[in-house]
């Protein structure tokens, strides 16, 4: 639309009022657009801040699960958990990922007896479980692709006989898409949904979540032989592309506010159902900014996640997403 020249049209005619520009506003934010992500831990009434995520907690499952019900009062849809597994099962062959008594598959078994219309969400990549700290087994200092895809595949299997709603692949290797699709639909689990982590950098925001995991300190060398480079649009797309093609049915940006064009070339191009991450850095820069009093943390908060909506994104996952339920309710 070209507006009529000045001064039949004034554009600050609709933003005199909040009435107004409430009225005519383009996008909107609810409960309803959020994933809270959980960082979950063996032990009993243990609430572990971590130091570089403010305000963010491991949590051991009985209170993980009081907050889930806070959450899931909210109108938080679901949750997605990230398990800090105890060091001593982190080996070089990653078993305890497909253990079904693990932390998580523990986790999830407790929120679907608990909170059965919550949805849960899991995270499928080998880095809580490995020795090296990366998302795929490393022989030779290399990180192998399709021995690390059926590991991945039995770690899904364990978490949809679990009672997982929506499995998070995250892990970037080639394949485990379509691997993984075909697995749960020949063990029954046709109903389980992936939401890829499709369009995934290797990216410098991620640094809080690995010591959440617990996977930074192992961590040897980096990820950019499988995760995205910061500088590739099109390779995102085609990754997106391939994804959906192998039975994904959703997508995932990841991080997020550094690669709103990325989602928003998503949306434009696939048509499909598309989050981002609001990753660990963008969280903490946002919260240290507000505790220094340089920002106003709950404006900035609610800013950051309609640019997300804006950008085309049907969901975001967030570790803001209880403050930001509870501010919308209110």
């Amino acid at each position: 639309m070209t507006p009529a020249p000045f001064p039949a049209a004034r554009l600050r005619r609709l933003r005199r009022t909040r009435a107004l520009r409430e009225m005519v506003q383009e996008h909107g934010l609810s409960a309803r657009d959020l994933i809270w992500p959980v960082f979950i831990r063996d032990g009993e009434n243990v609430e572990e801040p971590i130091a570089s995520l403010p305000g963010v907690s491991r949590l051991s499952l009985d209170r993980m699960l009081k907050a889930a019900e806070q959450a899931h009062s909210l109108g938080i849809p679901a949750i997605c958990l990230f398990p800090y597994t105890d060091q001593a099962l982190r080996t070089e062959t990653c078993e305890e990922a497909w253990n079904p008594d693990n932390l998580t598959n523990r986790a999830i078994r407790a929120l679907k007896s608990e909170l059965p219309d919550m949805m849960v969400m899991t995270d499928i990549a080998l880095d809580p479980y490995n020795a090296n700290g990366h998302d795929g087994f490393v022989v030779d200092g290399e990180i192998v692709n399709d021995q690390t895809v059926e590991a991945l595949v039995k770690m899904g299997l364990a978490q949809a006989e679990a009672g997982a709603d929506i499995l998070g692949p995250s892990d970037m290797m080639d394949g485990r898409i379509g691997a993984l699709r075909m697995a749960l639909e020949a063990e029954g689990h046709s109903d389980v949904a992936i939401l890829s982590y499709a369009a995934k950098f290797a990216s410098g925001f991620y640094g809080p979540f690995r010591d959440a995991v617990g996977a930074g300190a192992r961590l040897v060398g980096d990820k950019a032989t499988y995760q995205i480079n910061p500088a590739n649009r099109e390779e995102a797309l085609a990754c997106v592309a391939r994804d959906l093609s192998e039975g994904a049915d959703m997508v995932m940006v990841k991080p997020g506010m550094p690669y709103l064009d990325i989602c928003r070339a998503v949306k434009d191009r696939f048509q499909c159902p598309t989050f981002a991450y609001q990753v660990s850095g963008e969280y903490a820069m946002l919260m240290a900014a507000a505790q220094n009093g340089w920002l106003d943390g709950d404006k900035v908060m609610l800013e950051s996640l309609i640019a997300f909506k804006r950008a085309g994104c049907d969901g975001v996952l967030s570790y803001f997403a209880p403050r930001v339920a509870a501010a919308l309710k209110g």
